[in-house]
């Protein structure tokens, strides 16, 4: 798969390296701005099992 994005990719190796940190950020910067913050309602991190004394 990450050969495959970078056949595709326009440029020389140097471009393509800016441009795929470029996309990698915008990854990261997607999934903690709407993906996250959507599905942790649905994760059962904050189900506990133990009692408070």
């Amino acid at each position: 798969m990450y050969g495959w994005i970078w056949r595709h990719l326009p440029g020389n190796a140097w471009l393509r390296a800016l441009i795929s940190v470029v996309l990698t950020l915008a990854v990261v910067y997607v999934l903690f701005q709407y993906i996250f913050p959507w599905a942790e309602p649905l994760l059962p991190f904050n189900d506990s099992t133990v009692n408070d004394k």
